[in-house]
């Protein structure tokens, strides 16, 4: 039954991950709200109220605007509590916010490489893109090709700054083959990332991996390769409560592997050198990460929510079953480093 909620108006587009992950949240919740896709009919709205040029753009009922997704849903989860997203179980819990994380910082890199790497695939997103912003323009089908043809070359050279240059693609293309692999395995048994019922991580897990899949690259791999996480992908476009969240000792088993490989493996071992780096001042993130070279630019933004993912740790690092799956599949370093 959806909540009688009035003044929700989202705006964004289809291809942006993280509108497609509030909507896949508002769903869930049944939270009603008011779809605005960003063109340029409606440029004028977004400049108005956008801190940084980034969708999606949530207008709230009490005035607010709010941009970034992660604090949009713990925002609306206080709002609609019921169904929660977040288990019961302290361990469960954590596990979940580590792969909102793991999701949105990481999973975001390997759909980012996918869309802009291979030119069939820009060229696609750019005349979606372009289909977009020139939605209702009378002009619209004679100036389609030429914006997506200059939305290509806008974005192509920001691959380097998200990560994917020449140094690090091999781990980007490994990180997707291993990831969905596993994924695939994990998905077998379960509709939701942590048993029968979507979780806080599920969202940011999904968003770019759904978006990966919309591209032709990616898509033909995941259908060829992964069909029980293109049947996740699918699922988590109208989410529903199946049943109950697994016990942790059952979700091992498939889940253990993706810790250790992916997320222990390469996001946060690239997050606890960029928060390094950030400290340091330094502008540019270097790592070894399994055994080969990784260089980024350094962000501030991930320093800060490692930041937040550490307290989130801090404040159940006293259950032992947690610890020890975070110190079996080599998470735990991470976790503990810098507390003061």
């Amino acid at each position: 039954m959806p909540h009688s909620t009035k003044g929700f108006r989202l705006m964004g587009l289809p291809l942006s991950p993280y509108t497609m992950k509030v909507q896949s949240y508002f769903d869930f919740k049944g939270i009603g709200y008011e779809w605005i896709q960003r063109s340029m009919k409606n440029e004028a709205l977004f400049q108005q109220h956008a801190k940084v040029q980034l969708i999606p753009l949530l207008f709230l009922p009490d005035g607010d605007v709010m941009q970034d997704s992660t604090p949009i849903i713990e925002r609306l989860e206080q709002e609609f509590p019921e169904p929660s997203v977040h288990p019961d179980d302290r361990a469960l819990w954590f596990f979940s916010c580590l792969f909102e994380e793991f999701g949105d910082e990481w999973c975001n890199k390997l759909m980012f490489f996918q869309r802009w790497f291979y030119p069939a695939d820009a060229k696609a997103t750019g005349d979606r893109l372009a289909g977009y912003r020139l939605e209702g323009q009378w002009w619209g089908a004679l100036g389609k090709p030429i914006l997506s043809h200059l939305m290509v070359r806008r974005m192509v050279p920001r691959l380097s700054f998200a990560g994917a240059n020449e140094t690090n693609i091999p781990q980007l293309k490994q990180s997707f083959i291993d990831l969905s692999a596993m994924l695939d395995a994990h998905f077998t048994t379960r509709p939701y990332l942590l048993g029968e019922r979507p979780c806080f991580g599920d969202f940011g897990l999904w968003c770019n991996l759904h978006q990966a899949w919309t591209d032709p690259t990616a898509n033909a791999y995941l259908e060829a390769k992964a069909p029980k996480l293109v049947a996740y992908v699918k699922r988590m476009l109208s989410p529903k409560v199946e049943g109950d969240f697994e016990p942790l000792a059952d979700l091992l088993p498939t889940l253990e592997p993706v810790l250790t490989s992916e997320v222990a493996g390469r996001f946060l071992p690239w997050m606890a050198a960029n928060h390094e780096a950030w400290g340091k001042g330094e502008k540019e993130t270097s790592l070894t990460m399994k055994g080969a070279p990784f260089q980024q630019k350094t962000f501030k933004y991930q320093a800060a929510t490692l930041d937040e993912l550490r307290r989130k740790f801090a404040s159940v690092a006293d259950d032992a079953a947690l610890v020890a799956v975070l110190e079996r599949t080599g998470c735990l370093p991470f976790l503990k480093a810098a507390q003061a």
